[in-house]
């Protein structure tokens, strides 16, 4: 499975790429770098919602500058792993413990046979979901976790009740495969760079269109009821009083001050019941901290290297 280089955005050295296919059947694409020379340790990068891992390359480099190796997955149903639904930018999945399996396959068949150990996990927004549910289950496959803008709840009254027994009552009636109230088709990172809510770097935005114009097969749409039926009763999950105490993991979260994609506020009232787990608001930044001007991006990655060991600090 090949990825997808443009001049903007070319593969990092050393990448080797496939398939590897869950117990239920789905086929993810995953792509590894190896570590500098003399250096051990992995970090596994666990994207968000509608990406892709081309859009984390400039991510590998800055990773390997640290001595670590990397790997990577497609979540099912979006990037170049195996969609479900006829209308394949439609962004669906039955459950989030799809996702969790998706996880589990890749650590199994990937990370712990060709990746070197201690092995870290950077995930950002709906891939910070994932990695929570992973760390309350106990698995512990990962050393330590860093969540950038995780998804754990939405801004406002996104995710109230009467939302929440909407989407339900949609896949009841048989539409769970039908976008969200107000979705469409046009593929994510394709719309203007003003008023976008992920990023205020206009550079690293117009790489990210180019990516998905270079191969429009790599992007997804607006999210299906069932994709939100399932993200919001995982959010709702996380409100669950003594839900982060039962955390062992260590993580650290970083959140966007500018964020109006996900609750910074739920973030830090989460992060605060973490028993071994810290955060840091990054003060100007809107969403998608790791494609922000390089003043944010250095801040998290100030933090990233006082976090996990095998950094230059360590």
């Amino acid at each position: 499975m090949t990825l997808v280089s443009i001049p903007a955005n070319p593969v990092p050295e050393g990448a080797v790429s496939g398939t590897i296919k869950t117990p239920d059947g789905t086929e993810l694409r995953y792509a590894r770098w190896p570590a500098p020379a003399g250096r051990k340790g992995t970090v596994c990068v666990f994207t968000g919602r509608t990406e892709q891992i081309e859009k984390y390359f400039e991510t590998v480099r800055d990773l390997q500058d640290r001595g670590f190796a990397v790997a990577m997955i497609d979540w099912r149903g979006q990037g170049h792993s195996a969609r479900r639904l006829r209308d394949p930018r439609k962004g669906y999945v039955r459950n989030f413990a799809d996702y969790e399996v998706d996880v589990e396959t890749f650590v199994r068949e990937i990370v712990l046979p060709d990746c070197p150990p201690p092995h870290f996990a950077l995930a950002h927004s709906m891939g910070g979901a994932v990695m929570l549910r992973i760390a309350h289950s106990g698995k512990r496959w990962f050393d330590r976790m860093v969540l950038s803008a995780p998804m754990i709840d939405l801004p406002g009254r996104a995710t109230s009740l009467p939302v929440r027994l909407l989407l339900r009552a949609m896949r009841l009636a048989g539409q769970g495969g039908r976008y969200v109230p107000g979705g469409n088709d046009v593929l994510a990172n394709t719309e203007p760079f003003v008023g976008n809510k992920l990023t205020s770097d206009p550079v690293r935005y117009a790489r990210n269109a180019a990516i998905v114009a270079e191969d429009p097969t790599l992007g997804l749409a607006s999210p299906t009821a069932a994709w939100a039926d399932t993200a919001f009763r995982t959010m709702h999950g996380f409100r669950v009083a003594d839900y982060p105490s039962k955390i062992r993991q260590p993580i650290l979260m970083m959140a966007a001050s500018h964020d109006t994609v996900v609750s910074t506020s739920a973030i830090e009232e989460f992060a605060y019941h973490l028993r071994a787990g810290s955060h840091l608001v990054i003060a100007g930044a809107k969403h998608e901290i790791l494609q922000e001007q390089d003043r944010y991006r250095q801040q998290f990655w100030a933090a990233f290297d006082a976090f996990v060991p095998g950094t230059p600090l360590f």
